[in-house]
């Protein structure tokens, strides 16, 4: 209480704020305008603003000499997996950009550590100059084909409900379910409910009656979508539309002229998936805004989709604008339309400035999270694939595309077994289970690599995170098998023998 009665004599101007903002020119992404204002911050929270020479005071004060102050970005969904980062290293890159929250669905942690992993990447984003919330991995595994480390049930995510950085339920990617009305779908959305949390959605391609089932479940958002058609049918059903812009899935070119024509209010920005080159060349949500604006959207619109409808679509009333009340996560910008940061403030305090990070970040630890692949005894045969001549079925890339294409072609075969085909660019797809040392083995044909000899290994796999490892020859796919389980996961390259290039 003695706080809010010292915040409200502040605002009135009958004692001196933590810091004062003069001479800013405020983005206000409540009212769409900007214009010259100062602004008065105490215990971390804006309680005043007035026009400049207001008589506001400050225990410190900055003169911003006319650049723009704006609320600080929000990313609405994303996979910190994605990043192959650490949550104290990501926030080093994206802080000094503009981005002081984002909401995390730790999907993959979820599937390779099970519980384990969720509460790892709550511990891991304390003590940082970046709010980060964690949305509950809804669907492990991701299909009944999928073998992650461990099912997580409606049981299992309950005592985690309670904790103030959830905020709901991540993408509910099991659509099937939920109109079919499986019991363990729908407790998970009902206890997500009853703590007054939100849940969001993922349907590609669901249209009609179905998705107007999907959403009476209360399902709420969905950041899938592709097309305008699509989009269009979600803002009509009250849905909230979440517009991705990753490093794969790009839809912002294609979905903002829904915004440009209806200016609807239920709209935000996410990147979903985004990989360290697309981070530390392109940017963040921050980049999104730059790219709206090229795109012709009105400067002060493109930051309300990345902060202020954000905050409003998970129930974080107190952020995403520069108003009293309002948590003073702020952006001062050298520039409004390319959206060029000069400093950052995290509840009040200055945080980064110039592109540089101001503060420390916590050490990052992987305490509990390391040795996750167990192969057991694996061996050369276990890989080998019997077969006949006739056609086969082969995974088709299609470059530039999260999807492949469905191939027939004559099976290449020596001594009765199926085998690589570096000449046609055919090699060998092995999936291998790596949670329980169970054995489980999958074997394919891929084309399309380019590769000649060796093989490439992946531990990142979505959704269960198993082995995935091309190859030209089966001892070259066993070594960088290995390889991964010695190194606790990652990626390998393995060309006769040698293991030419790794990532842990």
């Amino acid at each position: 209480m003695d706080g809010l009665q010292r915040r409200i004599q502040v605002a009135r101007g009958l004692m001196p704020a933590d810091l004062l903002l003069r001479n800013a020119r405020l983005v206000n992404v409540c009212s769409g305008e900007c214009y010259p204002a100062d602004v008065a911050v105490a215990d971390g929270i804006v309680v005043g603003i007035s026009a400049p020479d207001g008589g506001y005071q400050g225990n410190q004060e900055r003169d911003l000499q006319g650049r723009w102050l704006a609320p600080g970005l929000i990313d609405g969904h994303m996979h910190i997996e994605s990043t192959m980062l650490l949550l104290s290293e990501f926030t080093r890159i994206v802080t000094p950009r503009g981005i002081t929250a984002v909401m995390l669905d730790p999907h993959e942690f979820a599937n390779v550590l099970g519980v384990e992993g969720i509460r790892y990447v709550l511990e891991s984003g304390r003590g940082l100059p970046l709010s980060a919330y964690v949305m509950l991995s809804s669907c492990v595994p991701a299909s009944s084909y999928e073998s992650p480390y461990r099912v997580l049930m409606a049981d299992d995510l309950l005592p985690l409900l309670a904790d103030e950085r959830v905020l709901g339920l991540a993408e509910m990617m099991n659509m099937p379910g939920v109109l079919q009305g499986d019991e363990q779908v729908l407790a998970k959305i009902v206890a997500t409910q009853k703590h007054g949390l939100v849940v969001d959605g993922h349907a590609p391609g669901l249209n009609g009656k179905d998705l107007c089932a999907y959403a009476t479940a209360g399902i709420m958002s969905d950041h899938e979508c592709t097309t305008l058609e699509e989009a269009r049918q979600r803002i009509r059903l009250g849905m909230w539309l979440m517009i991705r812009e990753g490093s794969a899935a790009r839809n912002l070119d294609d979905l903002l002229p829904l915004v440009q024509e209806l200016h609807p209010p239920r709209v935000f920005f996410v990147t979903d998936d985004r990989d360290p080159q697309d981070l530390t060349t392109r940017g963040h949500i921050d980049s999104m805004v730059r790219r709206a604006i090229d795109l012709g959207l009105d400067a002060v619109e493109a930051i309300r989709l990345a902060s202020y409808n954000t905050a409003q679509y998970f129930r974080l009333y107190d952020r995403g604008a520069v108003a009293p009340g309002f948590v003073a996560d702020l952006v001062v910008l050298d520039d409004l339309d390319t959206f060029q940061v000069e400093s950052v403030y995290k509840d009040g305090a200055l945080v980064a400035q110039q592109g540089k990070l101001l503060v420390d970040v916590p050490p990052p630890t992987l305490t509990g999270i390391t040795g996750t692949v167990h192969l057991g005894h694996l061996r050369e045969s276990d890989i080998h694939m019997p077969g006949k001549p006739g056609l086969v079925e082969i995974v088709g890339i299609e470059p530039g595309q999260i999807t492949t294409a469905h191939l027939r072609e004559e099976a290449p075969l020596r001594g009765g077994f199926i085998v690589a085909d570096p000449a046609r660019d055919i090699l060998k797809l092995v999936v291998i289970e790596r949670h329980h040392a169970s054995g489980h083995i999958g074997l394919g044909l891929v084309k399309g690599f380019g590769m000649r000899k060796g093989a490439l290994a992946s531990s990142v796999a979505h959704d269960a995170h198993n082995l995935v490892i091309a190859g030209a020859s089966d001892s070259d796919i066993l070594k960088a098998a290995r390889t991964l389980e010695e190194m606790g996961g990652g990626f390998a390259c393995v060309v006769d023998g040698e293991v030419r290039a790794r990532v842990p």
